[in-house]
C-alpha cells in the first residue's frame, strides 16, 4: 500500500490528519507538504499549527494568523494563538458586563479573573487547539484538515481534552442548581453552548447538548475513516523509542496511527567517511523501525540537499512522499519545466 492510499474521504465530511512526533524530526515540513499535495488534488484544505513555537509560516514562507489565511488555491493555514483566543473571550465578557445586573457583573468579574489565570496555565495551547478542532469538526467546511502538532507530550495532552471537557461539563450539570444567576455568565464560554436568551440561566438540556457534541468529537477522533495520525520519526534511537511510547498512548486514546514517515535518511555517499558512518548507523535504525512499526505503512524520506521551505520545495517533498518520485526525478521535472 502506498502512503497516499491511507487517506479516505466521505462526501460532505471533513477528513482529519494529525502529524506528530518528537521535536526536530520535520513534522511541520511533512504537514505543510501534505496540505499542499491535498490542495493540488482539488481538496479544500486547512493546515493548523497547534505548536506554541509556530514554524508553519516560516515553512510556507507566508504570513499566517489566528484565523484561516489563503496560501494558494484550495489551501488555507492557521497558527493558533491562545493569547488571542483569550483576548476574544475577555472582550466578550466586557461586552456582557456592560449589560449585566449587579450579581451577574460580579460573576463576570470573577470569571474574567479565571480566564486571566487560564491563559497562562499549562494546557492553554491544547485548549485553544481543541476549540479549533471542535469548530472545523462541526462545520465540515473543509475536505481535509491537517494538524501540525506540538512535540509528543503536548499532543498527547491535546488528545485527552475531549475526556477532560466531558468531565467538566458533567460537573457543571451537577452544580448548576447551586450557582443560581451566576450560571448565566458561563454562556458562550463552553464551545457550542446556546445563547438564544442571554437573560436565562443555562439549562441542563443545553449542557447535555454540549456533552453530546463533545462525545461526537470523541467519536470523530476515534473513527479511522475520518481521523488518523501520521508519526514522523528520524532514524535515531531516541526518536524511535519516543514514537513507540506515543503510539501506545494514542492507542489508549482510540487514535489510529496508520502511517510512519521516516525523515532525513542519509544517502550512501562512497567518498565520504563521515557520511558512510552515518549511513551505516541509520540503516540499523531503519531495520529497528521496520520491526517496531510493522503494523503501519512506512514511507522513507531522504535528506534533501537544500532546506525544504517555501511552496515549491514543499511541493517537491510531497511528490517524493505521495507520488514515489526521487529527489533526482523532481529536479529533472523542474529543469524540463
Amino acid at each position: 500500500m502506498g502512503f497516499k492510499d491511507l487517506f479516505t474521504f466521505k462526501e460532505g465530511q471533513t477528513t482529519f490528519i494529525f502529524v506528530g512526533g518528537k521535536g526536530g524530526v520535520g513534522k511541520t515540513s511533512i504537514s505543510a507538504a501534505t496540505a499542499i499535495w491535498m490542495a493540488n488534488q482539488g481538496k479544500k484544505t486547512l493546515v493548523v499549527s497547534t505548536d506554541p513555537a509556530h514554524s508553519l509560516s516560516d515553512s510556507l514562507e507566508a504570513p499566517i494568523g489566528h484565523s484561516p489565511t489563503l496560501i494558494m488555491p484550495n489551501l488555507y493555514a492557521v497558527e493558533i494563538d491562545p493569547e488571542i483566543a483569550m483576548e476574544q473571550q475577555q472582550a466578550e465578557l466586557e461586552s456582557k458586563k456592560s449589560l449585566a445586573s449587579g450579581e451577574q457583573a460580579m460573576g463576570l468579574d470573577l470569571l474574567g479573573d479565571q480566564l486571566d489565570l487560564a491563559s497562562s496555565a499549562p494546557g492553554a495551547d491544547e485548549a485553544a487547539a481543541f476549540e479549533v478542532f471542535l469548530q472545523v469538526m462541526t462545520t465540515n467546511e473543509y475536505d481535509v484538515v491537517v494538524f501540525d502538532t506540538a512535540p509528543t507530550g503536548h499532543t498527547l495532552r491535546f488528545l485527552s481534552f475531549p475526556d477532560l471537557m466531558d468531565s467538566w461539563v458533567g460537573k457543571m450539570i451537577k452544580v448548576r442548581t447551586k450557582i443560581g444567576g451566576v450560571a448565566n455568565t458561563f454562556k458562550n464560554l463552553i464551545p457550542f453552548m446556546g445563547d438564544d436568551d442571554e437573560n436565562d440561566i443555562q439549562s441542563t438540556a443545553e449542557l447535555e447538548e454540549t456533552k453530546r457534541k463533545i462525545n461526537e468529537a470523541k467519536k470523530v477522533m476515534s473513527d479511522p475513516e475520518r481521523t488518523t495520525f501520521k508519526m514522523v520519526v528520524i532514524p535515531e534511537e531516541m526518536s524511535i523509542y519516543e514514537s513507540d511510547r506515543a503510539m501506545e498512548s494514542l492507542s489508549k486514546n482510540n487514535m489510529t496511527v496508520d502511517g510512519v514517515v521516516v525523515n532525513q535518511i542519509m544517502p550512501d555517499i562512497q567518498d565520504c567517511d563521515f557520511c558512510q558512518a552515518r549511513h551505516k548507523i541509520q540503516q540499523k535504525r531503519l531495520a529497528l523501525i521496520r520491526q517496531k512499526f510493522s503494523h503501519q505503512t512506512i514511507a522513507e524520506m531522504p535528506l534533501f540537499k537544500e532546506e525544504v521551505k517555501g511552496i515549491e520545495k514543499l511541493k517537491e517533498m510531497a511528490e517524493v512522499l505521495y507520488e514515489g518520485k526521487t529527489p533526482e526525478d523532481v529536479e529533472k521535472d523542474a529543469i524540463l519545466l
